[in-house]
């Protein structure tokens, strides 16, 4: 482990809807600048576990600390803004706005000027407008789309909204970016791709990335640490070259 305090410190997570248990007993950690995949069968409580550290679900029990703050008394905007941002499993952009909107949404922290001022058109709307449109075009930029700024996002080809899912989630400014299957449906030039990105943006924002993925060539290739679950419950933590030669995982989810 890195000699550092954690990022994210979780322990004893765990969620029931009903008389089902969803995920139990989950002990995760991460640091700053690592990327740490999240990889089980489907249906093994990986995305339930994005949406408590989201607080999209209040966990049943165990503690969820960012940066060593309790936050379970935290909403789901305040989560954001102490640092967390995330994609989701189904892009959820805004399809009938251009691409350089869809990542304009995403700082509406960074508008810091009063009702009265928008309304007015005072010039500090217009510098604060400026220069969200300047860290905007930033973001488009790195993730190769800034030729696309005036698309529809809907009109998009779906590896490319899928790098526009990760800017708008960049625009919030997060400590740590959670990707849940970033790579889903790309081809195999894509994913490559998407791997030099994921490693640039680590670099490039100074974060931490977790995340879900399917795709064993990704998560191999950039997770510094995997956790795997299944059922609902961890079975294995190590680096790459422990998780592929580990056989409860292989027996569990690699099939090999």
């Amino acid at each position: 482990m890195p000699n550092t305090t954690p990022i994210l410190e979780v322990k004893d997570l765990g969620i029931d809807f009903g008389g089902l248990t969803a995920v139990n007993d989950l002990d995760l950690e991460i640091y700053p600048n690592e990327i740490v995949g999240l990889i089980g069968p489907n249906g093994a409580g990986k995305t339930t576990v994005f949406n408590m550290l989201t607080k999209v679900y209040t966990p049943t029990r165990g503690t969820i600390k960012l940066n060593g703050v309790d936050t379970a008394k935290m909403s789901t905007i305040e989560v954001n803004e102490a640092g967390i941002a995330r994609t989701f499993q189904n892009i959820r952009l805004f399809m009938n706005m251009s691409v350089l909107d869809n990542v304009l949404t995403g700082m509406h922290r960074d508008g810091e000027y009063s009702i009265f001022t928008s309304l007015f058109r005072l010039p500090k709307f217009y510098v604060q407008e400026r220069m969200m449109k300047e860290k905007a075009l930033q973001l488009l930029e790195i993730m190769d789309l800034k030729d696309d700024k005036d698309t529809l996002a809907g009109n998009l080809p779906y590896g490319a909204q899928r790098r526009l899912e990760i800017a708008r989630a960049l625009a919030t400014n997060p400590k740590l970016l959670l990707l849940d299957e970033p790579a889903a449906g790309m081809n195999p030039q894509e994913t490559e791709e998407l791997m030099e990105t994921i490693r640039f943006v680590r670099d490039h924002f100074k974060l931490a990335v977790l995340l879900i993925e399917h795709d064993m060539k990704l998560v191999m290739g950039i997770c510094e640490r995997i956790t795997v679950l299944n059922f609902g419950t961890m079975l294995a933590q190590g680096n790459a070259e422990e998780i592929r030669n580990n056989k409860e995982v292989i027996k569990a989810y690699l099939g090999e």
